[in-house]
């Protein structure tokens, strides 16, 4: 398996990825991060050799304590023995030190990255891919199985690392003590394997299960708290939170599942211990009561192999901790595999003079949107597109921003295919004023000049051009004022005249209304269509109506069914040739 990340100039993440991981493609999955920090992890690696130094030596000094001190009583080794235990700790906590800054340093900063990248990642996808999978799910793929992951290369890879050169140092020492006691410890241990391997596998089912809960449990809660006020205006909250037990129980269960696996590791672990342990301690009595061995060496062994038990512990939890670390990395891998259809251009768009589409349809999966659409628009005009919901309105002006690409005909942006064009200029040519308004959690000013250098003067001149100004200057803080998350302490109305001012910040070729003025009372909209008449030379303006009232002075009118254009023309010509239109207006007269 070979792991390749890299982002480039449009932001694109490429893989090379085999699923089904184990341990050991884990660690080459987060190698070529580690490559970044050399420095790091030199001085993490000589704290890891000062920690395993540290430990054996530790050991190591029991030997001349019983020998030298107590058996022989030798008084110039007990002056010498405190310094030499006080020399091996002090070597052992200032590696513990380093190790632990350096390798948490390392691990906290490649999340970091990771975390940035998968975000990037998603906002380039496409429309359809985000609007198929839930918001929830991809809020737990980037929060909670992060986390996870974190738990591996700040905490679980260098465990590995320290363990593995505890487990060598120590091993190394009791086999120069007596390889011959060595050999019956290190025969009996590995026994544990088989059984810690299925206790592996059996967590990593259970800890891919809990992760895809733990995303049903946080798409729950955004779903509750996005329709919070249908569901109190419903009085559905013992409904919506008896759904919400249910989710939670599902995840309680297999968190239990996971941790009753987990709990088994260290009681087989501990038995086989045991079983080699007292093996050890019968044989080498008999080599001190025979006097082939003293005191101090067997203590000495014997400190060294109960040392070398907590290491070789550790590394079993590890391992069955890692799969846990291994279903969040195929997870997360899932997402950065997912690659967007819609690629942007090579060319730069520096102004649009017109649009046509020739032969335009569109499917989303097997249902038909758009069938066979022609239509000229020219800089200037007004193009107003009514019909009933669902009858195309909204696929064809996503059509536009490109949400999404054509299944067939061309859409030409004055005399190129839009799909020539870069995505960034095109969209900072076209302006996108939904029904659904979007506020951010910022100043009106941030919010006006959204993605671009705010300069107050423009942010001013849109505001009034929006017919914003009069409610924004009366705030106490006027432009800097910060509004809340969705905009709740704006009234819809002024919402949506905000989001109208960021559409004209952008000074735009293109203007798109999609339902945008729904929610204004008579006198805004009245003063709105005056400013969008002053305007009308400076773009090509798109409205998407059901209010008909709200489009009687429109160049020309697309009356749109079952995905296509029934008729075209002005509003009292519609009015005379077009029942269908017909229909449409009296739905919304009064």
């Amino acid at each position: 398996m070979f792991f390749i990340l890299h982002i480039g100039y449009n932001h694109r993440i490429n893989y090379s990825f085999k699923e089904n991981l184990n341990v050991k493609q884990l660690f080459k999955y987060f190698f070529p991060y580690m490559k970044e920090y050399k420095r790091e992890f030199i001085f993490a690696i000589f704290g890891m050799i000062a920690v395993a130094a540290g430990t054996t030596g530790s050991a190591h000094l029991l030997k001349p304590v019983l020998d030298e001190v107590f058996i022989n009583k030798d008084r110039e080794m007990l002056t010498l023995i405190p310094l030499a235990i006080i020399g091996v700790f002090l070597l052992k906590s200032a590696g513990k030190y380093v190790q632990t800054y350096y390798t948490i340093y390392i691990g906290n900063d490649i999340i970091r990255k990771i975390r940035n990248k998968l975000s990037m990642h998603l906002m380039y996808q496409d429309m359809a891919y985000l609007n198929k999978m839930r918001s929830g799910e991809l809020l737990s793929r980037t929060t909670n199985d992060i986390a996870r992951i974190r738990n591996v290369v700040s905490t679980l890879i260098p465990s590995v690392l320290i363990n593995a050169m505890l487990i060598v140092s120590l091993t190394g020492y009791v086999i120069y003590q007596n390889p011959k006691l060595a050999f019956y410890f290190l025969v009996v241990m590995p026994l544990a394997l088989l059984p810690l391997q299925m206790l592996a596998k059996k967590m990593k089912k259970y800890s891919r299960r809990s992760q895809e809960s733990a995303a049903d449990l946080t798409s729950r809660l955004t779903e509750i708290f996005n329709n919070i006020e249908i569901i109190k205006s419903n009085s559905s909250q013992q409904y919506e939170a008896r759904k919400f037990s249910n989710e939670n129980m599902n995840f309680f269960k297999l968190t239990m599942k996971q941790s009753k696996t987990n709990a088994l590791v260290s009681p087989v672990l501990e038995l086989f211990g045991s079983v080699a342990i007292a093996v050890a301690i019968y044989i080498g009595a008999n080599e001190v009561i025979d006097g082939e061995m003293t005191v101090g060496s067997f203590f000495a062994f014997m400190t060294a192999l109960f040392m070398l038990y907590d290491p070789i512990k550790k590394f079993s939890n590890i391992h069955n901790k890692m799969q846990d670390a291994i279903a969040a990395t195929e997870r997360i891998d899932e997402l950065f595999r997912t690659q967007s259809k819609i690629v942007s251009g090579s060319k730069v768009l520096e102004h649009i003079d017109s649009i046509r589409f020739e032969d335009v349809s569109l499917k989303y999966d097997d249902k038909t949107a758009l069938e066979h659409i022609n239509i000229n628009a020219a800089k200037g005009k007004v193009y107003a597109l009514v019909g009933d919901s669902g009858a195309g309105k909204s696929s064809l002006v996503n059509l536009l921003v490109r949400f999404y690409d054509t299944t067939s005909g061309t859409i030409y942006v004055n005399s190129d295919d839009i799909k020539d064009y870069t995505l960034q200029s095109l969209h900072k040519k076209i302006a996108f004023v939904t029904q659904r308004i979007f506020i951010f959690q910022d100043t009106i000013a941030q919010n006006v000049a959204y993605g671009e250098e705010i300069v107050e003067e423009r942010v001013i001149t849109a505001l009034k051009r929006a017919y914003a100004w009069d409610f924004v200057q009366a705030l106490p803080k006027g432009i800097e004022t910060v509004l809340d998350e969705f905009g709740t302490n704006l009234s819809g109305g002024q919402r949506q005249r905000i989001a109208l001012a960021r559409a004209l910040y952008k000074d735009p070729d293109v203007l798109i209304l999609d339902e945008a003025t729904s929610a204004l009372d008579n006198k805004s909209e009245q003063a709105i269509k005056k400013a969008l008449e002053g305007l009308k030379s400076e773009m090509i303006t798109f409205i998407v109506a059901h209010r008909l009232t709200t489009i009687e002075d429109a160049d020309e009118i697309l009356v749109f069914k079952e995905g296509k254009i029934e008729n075209r023309g002005t509003y009292e010509r519609l009015l005379e040739t077009s029942e269908e239109f017909r229909k449409l207006a009296q739905k919304n007269s009064p």
